[in-house]
């Protein structure tokens, strides 16, 4: 499943993935919404700066981090 927002002026916000062939709504523009990264330490962090988000972590696994990371994005910034 794949959560599009669709402004008054028909623009579309979403999470990207490849559940949806983004192309079909026309050109699409992808910009960055967070760096899922690891410490010195290997543990990771999800950085939300882009979107003037907070600094996630620190999550044993990566898998933890980029679900982290989408949870904020969808409550915080997506709608």
């Amino acid at each position: 499943m794949m959560l599009l927002i669709v402004d008054p002026g028909g623009a579309v916000r979403c999470l990207y993935d490849e559940a949806i062939d983004l192309s079909a709504l026309g050109t699409p523009k992808i910009d960055r919404a967070s760096h899922v990264e690891p410490d010195a330490d290997g543990r990771w962090w999800a950085d939300l700066w882009p979107v003037e988000g907070p600094r996630l972590g620190p999550f044993d696994a990566r898998s933890l981090a980029l679900t982290a990371e989408r949870a904020w994005l969808e409550t915080h910034w997506l709608p």
